[in-house]
């Protein structure tokens, strides 16, 4: 049969993929909040406290690009055991840490163990999901990563609680790692990802990056930018709140009933991707953010910081999955690990980057001229997915890629 007339249903992928992302990303999501505050308790001055809670980000950075490698040569499942377990080991290096380097040292190991877990389910979806449902399957997977982070801190706050010791958090993480360990050694391989097929189609990461140096410059900064706004968004809202003198249990229950809006469009994403084409999400979800940035200095009151909190959360949700969805588009095939690193790199980097330049901008200039100038990158960013996603994303997409595009 053709790929179009083959039978499928995205419950088939929800044991191999959808279950342990949602048990991994929940624990992630307990800890995320924990870190600084930990760090502070074992003495770390304000400086370190960003740095510490930051090297969860490194390492998923410095993961990034010998992560691709890494699940060629093992396959998914093999590649997402492994890291469950340097997961479970980094946790546990930060539960019995007792100085800030130690804790920033182990929180980095856990980074690196996500970059690992996160490139392999998504070359899982990329390789083992007909193309037809590739953006719907990438969107609930980016969607229950989203849940899981929303769910992971009210975890947290249940078990604190019961247990003061704030670094038990650390155990919950573990609790959820071992989970997915459990889930995984209980399913099959997840593709042929072992066969030897695959092996002989590596190339090797430099040369990877080389061979798809032209697709990684154009669209991978288009991924760079739109994944700078969404982390610019985390940061820029509370700013916003503070300078306009919110007060803290409204804005939190805001950019909850927001984050509630984001995760509901999830699936929606994915809908949009498969029938109307990549563009249709991508774009309106970048001009959506980027109109989100620059209204943020109209912001004065609760009903303008909800009514712009809802609207970045709408333009955020309607790209669930997007950044996933255009590299398994791009990656070739098979073998699609080493590309899918390299290109999962330049979303992590922009994610790292966006709020430091909000930072910055809002010491020099303020927060509204902070949101403004991340919504000019947002207009740019928008202008170079119209010209280049249908040049090498064409509606339906093609299942490899030239080198010299």
């Amino acid at each position: 049969m053709t790929e179009k007339e083959q039978p499928f249903e995205l419950r088939t992928v929800a044991l191999a993929a959808f279950g342990p992302t949602l048990l991994f990303a929940t624990g992630e999501g307990a800890i995320l909040p924990m870190i600084p505050l930990i760090a502070a308790d074992q003495g770390a001055g304000l400086g370190a406290l960003g740095l510490i809670a930051a090297m969860i980000m490194v390492g998923e950075l410095v993961g990034d690009l010998p992560s691709g490698a890494l699940v060629h040569r093992l396959g998914e499942r093999t590649a997402m055991i492994l890291a469950s377990l340097v997961s479970i080991a980094g946790l546990l290096g930060c539960y019995f840490s007792t100085n800030p380097w130690l804790l920033g040292a182990s929180v980095f190991l856990v980074g690196l163990a996500t970059a690992v877990f996160a490139l392999a389910r998504h070359a899982f979806i990329t390789t083992g999901v007909p193309l037809r449902y590739r953006a719907r399957a990438l969107s609930v997977l980016g969607g229950l990563f989203r849940a899981g982070y929303f769910i992971g801190p009210f975890v947290s706050s249940l078990v604190l609680v019961i247990s003061p010791e704030k670094r038990s958090v650390f155990l919950i993480h573990v609790g959820f790692a071992v989970a997915t360990l459990v889930l995984l050694l209980f399913t099959g391989n997840l593709t042929g990802a072992d066969e030897p097929g695959r092996r002989e189609a590596h190339h090797g990461l430099l040369p990877t990056m080389t061979r798809h140096r032209g697709v990684l410059l154009r669209m991978g900064s288009c991924a760079a930018l739109l994944g700078g706004l969404r982390a610019s968004r985390n940061v820029v809202l509370p700013l916003v709140a503070v300078a306009a003198g919110l007060p803290p249990s409204t804005t939190a229950l805001i950019i909850g009933i927001a984050g509630g809006v984001d995760f509901a469009l999830s699936y929606s994403s994915g809908q949009i991707m498969d029938r109307w084409g990549r563009l249709w999400a991508a774009v309106p979800s970048m001009t959506g953010l980027a109109i989100g940035h620059m209204l943020l200095f109209a912001v004065t009151d609760v009903p303008t910081f909800a009514a712009v909190a809802v609207l970045l959360a709408l333009a955020n949700g309607t790209s669930s999955g997007i950044l996933m969805t255009l590299g398994a588009d791009l990656a070739p095939h098979p073998g699609p690990a080493p590309f899918l690193g390299a290109w999962r790199f330049t979303g992590d980097f922009g994610q790292a980057v966006g709020p430091l330049v909000i930072s910055g901008l809002t010491a020099l200039a303020g927060v509204g001229i902070a949101g403004a100038g991340m919504g000019v990158l947002g207009i740019l960013g928008a202008g170079l997915l119209l010209r280049y996603t249908p040049r090498y994303v064409p509606r339906r997409p093609a299942l490899s890629l030239p080198s010299d595009r």
